[in-house]
């Protein structure tokens, strides 16, 4: 797909200096850009590659004043960065945009789906499926019984949908992404065997919801695992049974979940946190990397450490696990010292 300088000035609102009709296919970093590529200059300390690069088009600010010669035809705008990620955005939607039922693929008598909609090969549509408007399903994905999807989804290839779930508006599940698989539910007998505990819920994922590959939202016990609008999840994370995220928070990769803790809107969890079950996490918390959480965290904290203590007081006492043995050397020297008198 090529598309000149004209047209993509045209859709940022922007101005062409060179040949408004050279052609671009294909996106680079501008230290990396080649003929046919499109790249953009934002951050200051990139300036020099402008001068070198090979790509044929550069999105630049406004106040960009070039002192040396350029190959590269320039697209002029407020925000190069901006625009530059607008395009990428449209760059997503014209390359999604897939439309039709391929076959092979099964699609239940009983299914009902909306407009515009894509269907790869090789998907499963189970028993009173409902999906809406524009939403694009890939190959091999399943969607069980009973599931309900909205408008302006996107379901990537091999991505698993258990039976009845709930996929709200404007959702992105990445490929190999499991919806609504039984939760860790076990009870021993007196012999240390174990019985299963059927798993009689289902996953609710509202709005605008982003689930990266390889994420597992198990299905509740009883009642909805739930996942709040605006949630993003990264790659490879584990929600266990019951668990309910609040709006707008992200967790990043690797981080696990234990059944029915609840944590708060707009928090920021990094990758390979562990959060253990039945605690309760309130709202706009900050957790760092590798940490591990394992009582009621309030409003507003600063996490760090396993088990997790204040951020401060975890940067505070790391100069000292870092000198701890001069310190135990110097203790050591000093009870000597107090011995010998």
């Amino acid at each position: 797909m090529k598309f000149t300088a004209a047209q993509i000035a045209g859709i940022l609102e922007g101005t062409v200096e060179g040949n408004p009709e050279v052609e671009v296919s294909k996106l680079a970093k501008i230290e990396e850009g080649e003929n046919g590529s499109l790249t953009f200059l934002a951050n200051p300390k990139y300036t020099s590659f402008i001068y070198t690069t090979k790509a044929s088009i550069t999105i630049v600010n406004n106040d960009f004043a070039p002192e040396q010669d350029i190959s590269t035809t320039l697209i002029r705008v407020d925000n190069a960065y901006n625009s530059f990620s607008k395009l990428l955005e449209y760059y997503n939607q014209v390359k999604l945009n897939k439309r039709g039922i391929e076959q092979p693929s099964f699609i239940s008598e009983s299914a009902i789906y909306g407009d515009n909609i894509y269907i790869g090969a090789f998907t499963y549509l189970g028993e009173n499926v409902v999906i809406g408007d524009n939403v694009k399903v890939y190959p091999n994905v399943y969607i069980g019984d009973n599931v309900t999807i909205g408008n302006d989804c996107v379901v990537f290839a091999g991505a698993k949908i258990y039976s009845e779930c709930v996929i709200g508006n404007e959702v992105y599940i990445h490929s190999g992404a499991i919806v609504g698989a039984d939760g860790f539910g076990f009870t021993p007998n007196e012999k240390g065997e174990y019985s299963k505990v059927p798993q009689t819920g289902n996953v609710i994922i509202e709005d605008n919801v982003d689930i990266g590959a390889g994420t597992t939202i198990d299905r509740a016990t009883l009642g909805s695992t739930i996942i709040r609008k605006g949630v993003k999840l990264d790659n490879q994370i584990q929600i266990a049974h019951n668990v309910e995220i609040g709006a707008h928070t992200a967790i990043a990769a690797q981080t696990g979940i234990a059944g029915s803790s609840k944590i708060g809107k707009n928090c920021l969890i990094g990758g390979q946190v562990g959060v253990a079950g039945h605690i309760t996490i309130g709202d706009r918390v900050r957790v760092q990397a590798q940490s591990g959480i394992g009582r009621n965290i309030k409003d507003d904290e600063v996490l760090q450490g396993s088990p997790s203590f204040g951020y401060a007081d975890w940067n505070r006492s790391y100069v000292h696990f870092k000198n701890l043995p001069k310190i135990v050397q110097t203790v050591n020297q000093l009870e000597k010292k107090i011995n010998h008198e």
